[in-house]
């Protein structure tokens, strides 16, 4: 017995050990990038139901100066899809609707779309327009619209399908927004307060609510603010441009956004996807099932949730959303029980998305750091690298050439950019984001902008 639990002793203590590796690596990924300006926000991992690192890096309000901290509020843009639709897998388990159902018969306005289902809502196969493109063409821009208002505009204006119905897959915020209002009809509540009684009450997430915070502000605890890029280079918050944008108008708009939560709240959520918490196995697993087409096309979408089957990875179930100053995403490795989530305040031309390397993190796969120490080169150095390089995938050519003592980059169509230089052939334009890693011959370099690298050969 004793030989057994020292055995016991020793695995636990070697998967402790690896794990702090594994979370050390993590926190120098996302510390390189928050000192490039790539990444500002709270991340968290998890393996087998443990996280293995949780952390904020960087402002929740750059004007103000206040730090980021784990318990950060952010608002989860597209990433709130996933409520909704949970919203009417609750409502289908309850026997109050089907998926089958017309939504012609919750929202009698849209009776002339008759052949469009609950179901085409929630795996946008629908064919309906985006609403955001109708709102932005016909809607006055003072003022805040709701989805009353954008039922009221669609009705009025009719506009055509993209396409017949359940052939096609096309991401359409508009299923999300009806799906919401769907839920106000059924149930008799507030679609804020239907996923507060039946979502975020049960799972214990104290800290996620709906906010619409320029139709109705909240005082809400630690909440961030969502920034872009200033007119002077730094982050600035995305309401200093004024009313006349999307992030204004739409405010009042739910059900494909406008949930707010934290890393930790949203791990609970994780946890209770793998349980009965809310629905029997049977409707779980019908949101986490691709919707075939009517031609029997299978697409990469369920029930608000982004599907893929990974050759290394296994079965792995996400989201990303975009928003008013934020860029949010959550990925689930059903398979093997990993988790990662970043919430992040800040849309700038530099910002990364760093899915692929996360994964790598999580299972212990080479990642590339880019540490930079600065250098001078002569004239004759920096004329080395001079040449149009080309990317086969990519309808456009860099061409590198020295201007002025230093390098520069020009992509085909688009103005030259001065390119700083640092040591192991590294230049950078960081008011874009932009690096350059010239291989050590010079016939290609590695172009890395906002977490994407791009091969490009001479």
């Amino acid at each position: 017995m004793k030989k057994v639990l020292s055995v016991l002793i020793l695995l636990c203590s070697i998967t402790a050990i690896a794990q702090k590796e594994k979370a050390n690596r993590i926190d120098s990924l996302f510390t390189a990038m928050n000192q490039n300006k790539e990444f500002n926000g709270v991340v968290l991992f998890a393996e087998n139901g443990q996280v293995i690192h949780k952390k904020a890096y960087g402002k929740a309000d750059f004007i103000k100066d206040i730090p980021l901290t784990t318990e950060s509020v952010f608002d989860l843009a597209s990433v709130s899809k996933q409520f909704t639709a949970m919203g009417i897998a609750l409502l289908k388990n309850q026997k109050k609707i089907d998926y089958k159902d017309p939504i012609s018969k919750f929202i009698p306005e849209l009776s002339f779309y008759p052949s469009i289902s609950i179901e085409n809502l929630l795996t946008h196969t629908s064919g309906l327009p985006d609403y955001m493109d109708v709102m932005n063409e016909h809607w006055d821009h003072s003022k805040i619209a709701t989805n009353r208002d954008v039922i009221e505009m669609l009705a009025s204006i009719k506009p055509a399908l993209l396409f017949e119905t359940d052939t096609q897959y096309e991401y359409s915020n508009t299923g999300y927004l009806l799906l919401a209002s769907v839920i106000e009809k059924v149930s008799g509540k507030s679609y804020e307060a239907y996923l507060k009684n039946y979502i975020f009450e049960p799972l214990k997430m104290t800290s996620t609510l709906v906010n619409r915070p320029r139709f109705a502000p909240k005082d809400i605890p630690n909440l961030t603010k969502g920034h872009v890029d200033g007119t002077d280079g730094n982050p600035t918050p995305i309401d200093t441009y004024g009313t006349d944008q999307v992030a204004y108008f739409l405010d009042g708009i739910i059900g494909d956004g406008m949930v707010n939560s934290t890393v930790a709240d949203l791990f609970l959520w994780d946890r209770a996807l793998y349980t009965n918490q809310l629905l029997p196995k049977r409707e779980i697993e019908k949101i986490f099932t691709p919707h075939t087409l009517k031609d029997g096309t299978l697409t990469n979408y369920g029930f608000g949730w982004q599907l893929k089957d990974h050759p290394s990875y296994g079965r792995t179930i996400g989201h990303s959303g975009a928003w008013a100053g934020y860029l949010t995403y959550i990925e689930r490795h059903v398979a093997n029980d990993k988790t990662f989530i970043f919430l992040q305040n800040t849309s700038l031309r530099t910002t990364g998305n760093p899915v692929l390397n996360s994964r790598k993190l999580l299972y212990n796969e080479p990642i590339e750091i880019i540490r930079f120490t600065a250098k001078e080169y002569r004239i004759e150095e920096l004329e080395t690298y001079t040449g149009i390089y080309k990317n086969e995938a990519i309808n456009m050519d860099i061409t590198i050439a020295v201007d002025n003592g230093k390098l520069t980059g020009q992509a085909t169509g688009q103005g030259a950019f001065p390119l700083d230089s640092y040591k192991d052939h590294k230049f950078k334009f960081d008011p874009a984001g932009i690096v350059l890693i010239f291989h050590e011959d010079k016939s290609s370099f590695k172009i890395k902008q906002g977490g994407n690298i791009t091969l490009f050969t001479k």
